[in-house]
């Protein structure tokens, strides 16, 4: 055993370590207070309290959907006739034998309509989705945040009570939504975009090239982007947003749409680069989603070993084929026509042509090959076009039947998100109504699994939504 003597001592603490010392054990305790698990029991729980000391002390405890038609998120067009009791933030029985409510509990008499999960967006940037690109680069934090808490509002009662952030800055958001500072969806975030020079994602200034040093730009410093051209840059990168609570990690591997100086055919990361990056994330036992559009971007990402592919809007069949062979996700967006894009001009227009014409050929792909495929919206710099979120889901009754678009957007996601494993912010079963899963819940006038349309209209045809036990929409007397 090492010796320090009465003079040192006092940092080895009575037992000898370093870690058993009282007050580097109160200092992991603050910062525990700041992970996933413990945050609403550390420094955010005297704010939550006061946040949502009122709404707690008039909800019930117990919340009974009483006569209501049932889609569970996994079955088919049939909906079985139930009553639904919650218990704090848990559904507590899916009751098909109608027995009476329990003490105290609080009914919410349904009168036949359909009672489903909370819908999932698999792909969102809570953080962008309402703020024009313009004063995102000016980089103003207070009107940048003040938009998006606008809008996170509004995507909750839109019906999606979760979302899965593919890039921006929301480690904080994120604690300030559940900790009910403000109203929310629930966020898988993934932190910064890790990308190269001149890949999507580096947004950098004129002014700020060639970069000076290691000094950041303004969107890496705003924690928007994280530019890496090394393998080991790379993996410091992933680190530092894995540290922040990231739940996933989104690597770009090629060009986009929005960002203006990155052609969509291009590859950035190397081969070798994707691999070291999904080593990281093996090591923290999550996964890499890789940004891709290209044939040879997927093909190099799938290589690497990623277990997710964003967009994918240009894929060959050969890559498609390659896709379902591994048994590697595909996250899709429909995009369709420049009613999902808004207006655009210059070569960001020209791309967005190209995905409208491979989006019908992608799903062909899915269908064909059965490929693993979750659905998002990926809406940006606009908070007149993310209203669009609930027609983006719509669009998927192009391909699918409107039970399958509503499992995709439900279960499916759902299965998506718990690849995160122990890097979930969230301990519990999302997408379906059963006994045991988190109390995401939506009450909707008329049947969407007849008519998905229903649900591009939330503010008249979702009577309640409940997120996590807690009421935040009900036109129900």
């Amino acid at each position: 055993m090492l010796r320090l003597g009465n003079r040192y001592g006092h940092l080895a603490g009575s037992n000898g370590c370093g870690c058993c010392d009282p007050a580097l054990r109160q200092a992991a305790r603050r910062l525990g207070a700041f992970s996933r698990r413990h945050f609403l029991a550390g420094a955010g729980a005297a704010i939550a309290s006061l946040a949502s000391g009122a709404a707690s002390a008039q909800a019930p405890h117990r919340i009974l959907f009483r006569q209501a038609r049932v889609f569970d998120g996994r079955s088919g067009t049939r909906l079985a006739r139930a009553q639904v009791l919650v218990e704090g933030n848990r559904i507590a029985a899916v009751d098909t034998a109608m027995n009476p409510a329990p003490d105290g509990a609080q009914i919410i008499d349904c009168d036949g309509r359909v009672l489903m999960p909370g819908l999932i967006d698999a792909h969102w940037h809570a953080i962008y989705a309402a703020v024009p690109l313009n004063v995102l680069l000016a980089g103003d934090p207070g009107i940048i945040f003040a938009s998006a808490t606008a809008e996170a509002g509004r995507t909750l009662l839109r019906g999606f009570t979760t979302v899965r952030d593919m890039g921006g800055p929301v480690f904080s958001f994120r604690q300030a939504i559940d900790s009910g500072i403000i109203a929310g969806p629930r966020i898988f975030p993934s932190g910064a975009m890790i990308t190269t020079s001149g890949g999507h994602g580096d947004l950098r200034m004129p002014s700020e090239i060639p970069r000076d040093g290691d000094r950041l730009s303004l969107s890496e410093r705003m924690g928007a982007a994280a530019i890496a051209d090394d393998a080991g840059r790379l993996q410091q990168r992933i680190r530092e947003q894995l540290l922040q609570g990231a739940s996933q990690v989104k690597v770009v591997g090629g060009g986009g749409v929005s960002s203006p100086r990155s052609p969509l055919d291009t590859s950035t990361f190397s081969e070798d680069e994707l691999r070291a990056a999904v080593a990281v994330a093996r090591d923290w036992n999550t996964y890499v989603a890789v940004h891709a559009y290209a044939p040879e971007t997927v093909q190099r990402a799938l290589r690497a070993g990623a277990t997710c592919i964003e967009h994918g809007h240009l894929m060959d069949e050969a890559t498609a084929q390659a896709i379902a062979e591994k048994g590697v996700w595909l996250s899709m967006q429909p995009f369709l026509t420049p009613a999902d894009t808004g207006a655009l001009t210059g070569p960001a227009a020209e791309r967005a042509e190209r995905l409208f014409a491979g989006t019908p050929k992608v799903y062909a792909f899915i269908r064909r090959f059965g490929i693993k495929a979750a659905w998002g919206s990926d809406l940006l710099f606009s908070a007149a076009l993310a209203p669009r979120q609930s027609v983006m889901l719509t669009h998927l009754a192009n391909w699918y039947s409107n039970a399958e678009a509503l499992r995709i957007a439900t279960a499916v996601n759902a299965e998506l998100l718990a690849l995160s494993g122990l890097r979930s912010p969230y301990d519990g079963r999302l997408g379906v109504i059963e006994a045991g899963a988190l109390a995401d819940i939506l009450l909707v006038n008329g049947d969407p699994v007849a008519d998905i349309r229903l649900l591009e209209d939330p503010a008249r045809n979702l009577a309640v939504v409940m997120k996590d036990g807690r009421v935040h929409k009900n036109t129900l007397s």
